[in-house]
């Protein structure tokens, strides 16, 4: 009653075996592309770490230097700029991480933010009442006068080109494990089951448990079951060329580290901007949400502070360093696995499953 392993010789397998038989390739199969996938998997796990802790170390220079900025040369209104700060550099991590965000919305909320501070702290410093309607008129109002010219704009331009490839990276490396994942648990059909068991196990029902098959038999069984697996190599080709492309964009002229470590000068050129045009803005302003009450003989242009780096840079250019070799060392691994899926077969049917050092081989139906 053997369904797989007939022959005409006398057997030592019953049909419950071939059943075990069955279970057991099943069972193999899975473990040895498993096998495979765990060290492209293990590179991509931990290249997704890797850049997230040096793009998180990047993002927080990127902060301490902009909150820095307030302390040094805008202390008047550094205590009520931290939280701004601290939402904006929030909001950019969330973008990278793929969150329903974008650049634009966290840079003008920040600078809507902004404004009441510049105007009532720099421009107008003898404004006693800053009432909850009154700040929200001047943060609506940024909008209309464009208090900050086009520093806002420019940031925001910056931004989006440097932390767009940035994010597709993150999303592209994502996808990649899941990929992996699927191929791990693509189902193995009856006819596949059955061809490996009569590969693997058939042998031992005559009791030559020491023959192994023959490679070129072992790669056709391997390639009719792993042809679903085998049809994703285009699109795996495809997906390291992107990768390759987002990794280049990344370190091109849209480069991530220059436009983070950037951003405190963007907000300095954008505030003293502000103050500059201090006259016309708060005539405006007047015109538009009225006069607050104010202190007498306050000069808001005593209060203009041009400011010049003073942050140290060596933390920056370690993780400037460390994010270039952790992108290089990376879209060359990925490279070379370029042809995993087109080469699953012959890497299965390598090592052990096979005979190659001997003259005698099993070939499905008998000693060869």
């Amino acid at each position: 009653d053997l369904q797989i392993c007939q022959h005409r010789a006398p057997t030592c397998c019953t049909k419950k075996m071939e059943e075990s038989y069955q279970a057991a390739v099943r069972r193999e199969r899975t473990q040895s592309i498993q096998a495979l996938n765990f060290e492209l998997k293990y590179m991509i796990v931990g290249h997704i770490t890797a850049f997230q802790e040096a793009f998180e170390s990047l993002l927080r220079f990127a902060e301490n230097r902009t909150s820095s900025l307030f302390e040094t040369a805008y202390r008047p209104m550094a205590k009520e700029a931290a939280e701004p700060v601290k939402e904006l550099f929030t909001d950019i991590s969330l973008y990278i991480l793929g969150a329903e965000t974008t650049v634009e919305s966290a840079v003008l909320r920040f600078f809507d933010s902004l404004f009441p501070l510049v105007y009532s702290r720099l421009i107008n410093p003898g404004i006693t009442d800053l009432s909850e309607d009154y700040t929200e008129c001047l943060r609506l109002t940024r909008q209309d006068i464009n208090p900050f010219g086009h520093y806002s704009k420019n940031m925001v331009t910056e931004l989006s080109k440097s932390l767009w490839a940035s994010r597709m990276l993150s999303q592209a490396l994502s996808l990649g494990i899941e990929v992996i994942n699927t191929t791990e648990h693509a189902a193995v059909t009856k006819e596949c089951s059955r061809a490996l068991v009569k590969m693997q196990y058939c042998p031992h029902c005559q009791g030559l448990t020491l023959i192994r098959p023959c490679v070129g038999y072992c790669l056709n069984v391997m390639r009719g079951c792993l042809a679903s697996v085998a049809e994703l190599d285009a699109q795996w080709r495809e997906f390291i060329s992107t990768l390759e492309y987002l990794t280049n964009e990344m370190a091109a002229s849209h480069d991530l580290e220059i436009a983070l470590s950037g951003i405190w000068n963007s907000i300095n050129e954008a505030i003293l901007h502000a103050q500059l045009n201090g006259p016309q803005l708060s005539a405006t302003v007047d015109k538009v949400c009225g006069q607050p009450k104010q202190q007498e003989g306050n000069l808001s242009s005593a209060n203009i502070v041009p400011v010049k780096e003073v942050t140290e840079t060596q933390p920056f250019m370690m993780a400037h360093t460390s994010l270039n070799n952790k992108r290089r060392e990376f879209i060359n691994y990925m490279k070379r696995s370029r042809t995993f899926y087109a080469s699953i077969a012959e890497r299965l049917c390598d090592g052990d499953l096979v005979m190659r050092d001997s003259s005698t081989c099993w070939n499905g139906e008998d000693v060869v």
